[in-house]
């Protein structure tokens, strides 16, 4: 199937533009900044978040940061493409590893638990955070798409976890002093129309999947969710359309205390990122 480049590069446009616009995501004066891994969705929110500063003539701040997990023959192609989009666009990225802030990289501790990606979803949630305060940023940009969506909430909804059904929207709310509310301009955006987009515009970016993604139980259910959308075309949007009207619960107030260990806002403390690295530490140690 051919694909008209200037009419898809408007209808994913329209389509970011709109999310961010009907959700208020960014505001005048606001610094915002974004995740980028390299990978085809957090690249096309940073093209898309400057391509909205242009054309809204509206003044706000970018910045990006990559977080270096340390995965051998992997994060480096990432972090390059990341360096060459944010050049391109004149926008200042930082990078940080787990090594530095843990003294250790994920190679080194994959096999601690069942999922390698518990800790790394950990750390690298932590480690925005934690960047994002410092440096006083009013939003976290993620490139989380349609599809992660949807993922993520049947994943919430197989587990009972009611607790995280308030967190599928586009913005959450500000809900400690030192928590950095998260913005997903990508909410709307199916995910096979941003790798489109990434080819037709012949966008440099990291296209190979995590080796430890297979460890997974979100990779388990990406494929299920696939395997349902080849035989009956739009059963993913018919179950983001159904959970968008359905699950409207709003964010609790939750009162987030301070970690007793590092200083981080937690719902008890320690952390959980405290709490694994103890874990960790105790077991490389022995």
């Amino acid at each position: 199937m051919k694909i008209e480049k200037t009419s898809f590069n408007k209808y994913v446009e329209e389509n970011v533009f709109r999310t961010i616009n009907e959700y208020n995501l960014i505001n005048q004066n606001e610094k915002i900044m974004i995740g980028v891994s390299g990978g085809k969705d957090s690249i096309l929110t940073l093209h898309m978040l400057h391509n909205y500063r242009l054309k809204n003539d509206m003044d706000f701040e970018i910045k990006a940061v990559c977080i270096d997990e340390g995965i051998e023959g992997y994060r480096e192609e990432g972090i390059k493409t990341a360096k060459e989009n944010c050049k391109k666009l004149d926008i200042p990225l930082t990078v940080y590893s787990f090594k530095e802030e843990w003294g250790y990289p994920l190679d080194d501790i994959h096999d601690v638990y069942k999922s390698t990606c518990m800790p790394c979803g950990v750390y690298r949630r932590y480690l925005l955070n934690k960047i994002s305060d410092k440096e006083n940023c009013d939003k976290i940009a993620t490139g989380h798409n349609m599809d992660d969506e949807i993922q993520s909430f049947l994943m919430t909804f197989a587990r009972n976890d009611q607790n995280k059904f308030p967190k599928f929207t586009p913005i959450l709310d500000k809900i400690h002093e030192n928590m950095t509310p998260r913005i997903k301009p990508l909410w709307k955006l199916p995910e096979k129309d941003v790798g489109i987009w990434c080819v037709i515009n012949d966008i440099p970016i990291h296209d190979e999947e995590c080796p430890y993604s297979v460890t997974s139980l979100r990779s388990e259910v990406k494929m299920f969710l696939n395997d349902i959308e080849e035989k009956k075309k739009g059963t993913k949007e018919s179950i983001f359309r159904s959970f968008e009207k359905t699950f409207t619960i709003k964010q609790e107030k939750v009162r987030l205390n301070t970690c007793e260990l590092c200083g981080q806002p937690t719902a008890k403390s320690p952390c959980k990122a405290c709490e694994i690295t103890k874990e960790i530490k105790s077991i490389i140690i022995h």
